[in-house]
């Protein structure tokens, strides 16, 4: 069983940058897939990036060219970095694992909330106008 928690949440201006953190206890985290999902005011959770486990990485049209994803496997966390934040990247965002996933996994499938087995509490994101 694995245990996620999400840490770096809080508010910002627009334009501004945030940096949040997943830690991850339980075994094998380097063989993991791993991901970043938001849920904004009034919408469905949405994909906004994933990690292979060779540190392949994926984005949602939205935040690609601003946000970056990326792991230690030595520290068993993963952080997003989040830049040019915009409102409307204001969203309770959730780490989550796949532990199923392997090397050949379609993109389309770490796109899909149902793809991952774990997650965490989230933490929330405002960005102000």
């Amino acid at each position: 069983q694995l245990q996620l928690v999400e840490s770096g949440g809080g508010l910002v201006e627009s334009g501004g940058s945030r940096r949040l953190s997943c830690a991850v206890s339980g075994p094998m985290f380097s063989r993991y897939i791993m991901g970043w999902f938001r849920q904004r005011p009034g919408k469905e959770r949405e994909f906004v990036a994933a990690i292979r486990r060779n540190s392949g990485t994926l984005y949602a049209d939205s935040v690609k060219g601003r946000f970056t994803i990326s792991r230690d496997n030595t520290k068993k966390t993963m952080s997003l970095q989040m830049n040019d934040l915009r409102p409307e990247d204001t969203a309770i965002y959730y780490c989550a694992v796949d532990s199923t996933g392997i090397i050949t996994t379609p993109d389309s499938s770490l796109r899909a909330a149902n793809e991952y087995e774990y997650w965490g509490q989230g933490t929330q994101v405002t960005v102000s106008s």
